[in-house]
């Protein structure tokens, strides 16, 4: 192999945006994909970049994480943000698409770029040389063999059992309280039931409808991994035996166990995201927001990642990758898309486009790197690799990935004001687009393209609170 080639092996949305990311340094790369060779049960054409799900790629906008995302992406000219916009529909403020333009967009990109080899074939074993892996949520069970004796075989998941997550600032502090089981160190939030609130919260958990599965996706589900839901079809006081257990917990206002408790442990190092323990779920998203906002304590929670329940091949990656989405174990492979640990279209392509850029500075002699943690993609890749890895589950991209703005105190009262969504995101957005310019014109050597001086403006603006120094 070429001193300048990579491989690249899938072509959903991370594998080919991470062929045209290294394409447009200069690299020569080796795309393989399986279709249509090789069909998957969720696929139905050979082209690359298929929608199998939504045909959104998020919520467009300064007031919207994905919206910070997309702007970055657009910026360096990412290819999947680029043929989304070109196959656009209408959506309100999401980036919706066209699903077969959009797909046929990207194939012929991707087929028509000179330095792009595509083979359509299996690949079984995890090649020799500089590569992103990108073989998605479902890859072939002899690539994930290789992959599991490459990283360890504990360290690679074959379906998704994730809890809802929730945003530490939406939890009330005044309700839940920090402590662990019989005196242990307070690494847990506990929100406390009374009776008749766990009998509500029980009734609607009952009534709660659950997803219906593609076929491909049933699951025969693990004790330790059992869906909240499953658990309470047991029976009334199952959950409060299990994972809803108060035993070694003293409520602090009335020195007794609670009825029942949910626990939240901790998501991420600086405590920006807690997860709820023990309520895998796979109920409609409505639904799940429902039974948790029925949780004391979690009656304003801001949920940050739904819980989900279905088929899905992914690493570990606080235990197996970098920041730069490199292998520990072998620096020289590089991951991208669902099989490194992100759930969503757009996570997909921008992992792709970072693994791609630095699988072809590896190329080139130049060292991988990893954008701002200001930045959505920074903020994602960081959380990656420094995540709690127990439990760990795919994440999509969200407020609490990236640093929060500096304390604003109030003038008379000499305390932190608290901003609101609409006075912060905009400037979390503006911050976080600047960065990743920045990074991206002076560190990465990349040609950037700002968005129109209009939008900048747009974001830049306070709200009349923030406006009027309130």
């Amino acid at each position: 192999m070429s001193e300048r080639m990579i491989t690249v092996i899938g072509a959903g949305l991370a594998g080919s945006e991470a062929a045209l990311a290294a394409a447009r340094l200069g690299v020569r790369v080796r795309l393989y994909e399986m279709r249509p060779v090789k069909m998957t049960p969720a696929h139905r054409s050979g082209n690359f970049a298929e929608l199998v799900c939504s045909n959104s790629l998020g919520g467009e906008g300064e007031l919207q994480s994905k919206g910070l995302l997309q702007a970055e992406l657009r910026s360096v000219g990412g290819a999947i943000v680029g043929a989304a916009d070109a196959s656009k529909l209408p959506a309100g403020n999401a980036l919706a698409v066209e699903r077969d333009e959009f797909s046929e967009r990207v194939t012929r990109a991707v087929r028509e770029h000179p330095l792009i080899e595509v083979r359509g074939e299996e690949v079984t074993a995890v090649p020799d040389g500089v590569a992103v892996i990108a073989s998605g949520p479902l890859t072939s069970d002899a690539l994930a063999a290789d992959m599991a004796r490459v990283t360890g075989s504990e360290r690679l998941s074959f379906y998704d059992a994730a809890a809802p997550v929730i945003a530490f600032d939406s939890i009330d502090m005044d309700v839940a309280w920090r402590a662990g089981r019989y005196e242990q160190s307070a690494d847990y939030i506990n929100c406390p039931f009374t009776k008749d609130e766990y009998l509500a919260f029980f009734g609607a958990l009952e009534q709660a409808r659950a997803h219906t599965p593609h076929d491909w996706e049933k699951l025969e589900f693990f004790e330790g991994c059992m869906p909240i839901e499953e658990i309470a079809r047991r029976g009334i006081d199952t959950p409060r035996f299990g994972p809803m257990s108060p035993k070694g917990l003293d409520d602090p206002k009335t020195g007794r166990w609670p009825y029942a408790v949910a626990q939240l442990r901790q998501e991420d190092r600086e405590g920006r995201m807690w997860s709820l323990v023990g309520f895998q779920t796979g109920l409609k998203w409505g639904d799940q927001k429902a039974v948790v906002n029925l949780i004391p304590g979690l009656g304003n929670a801001e949920i940050v990642r739904y819980g989900v329940m279905h088929r899905n091949t992914y690493l570990n990656a606080p235990q197996v990758l970098e920041s730069t989405l490199q292998l520990k174990a072998d620096p020289t492979k590089l991951v991208a898309g669902v099989l490194a640990g992100t759930e969503g279209y757009l996570e997909s392509a921008a992992t792709g486009w970072l693994a791609g850029t630095n699988a072809a500075r590896l190329a080139l002699g130049l060292p991988p790197l990893t954008p701002p943690a200001e930045s959505m993609l920074g903020g994602l890749t960081r959380y990656l690799a420094s995540a709690n890895p127990r439990g760990f589950q795919p994440m999509n991209v969200n407020w609490a990935l990236v640093p929060e703005l500096p304390p604003q105190m109030n003038e008379k009262t000499g305390k932190p004001r608290k901003l609101g969504k609409r006075e912060k995101r905009p400037v979390m957005f503006r911050r976080g687009l600047n960065a990743f310019m920045e990074w991206a014109q002076t560190e990465a050597g990349l040609t950037v393209t700002p968005p129109p001086a209009r939008e900048l403006e747009e974001a830049a603006q306070p709200s009349g609170a923030e406006a009027a120094g309130a």
